[in-house]
């Protein structure tokens, strides 16, 4: 779909530098992308801050326990 707008030509100059795309459309059409995926990181981000950390787990000796009950099974 072609679209029509106006863009500061230096941020779209210094976008296309950094953007390490081949062309300044291909850099126009990653915008959103980039866009999307970071506010999704985000949204990742702050639901592990609502999570409630367990101080007494211990993650390396489940993974012992783990390892070795598949050593056991196979």
């Amino acid at each position: 779909m072609a679209t029509k707008f106006a863009l500061d030509q230096d941020l779209l100059d210094r976008t296309f530098r950094v953007s390490g795309e081949p062309t300044k459309q291909a850099t126009v059409a990653r915008v959103p992308r980039e866009l999307i995926a970071r506010r999704e990181q985000r949204r990742v981000a702050e639901l592990f801050e609502k999570l409630e950390w367990d101080g007494s787990s211990d993650y390396k000796a489940e993974r012992t326990r783990h390892a070795t009950q598949r050593a056991n099974t196979g």
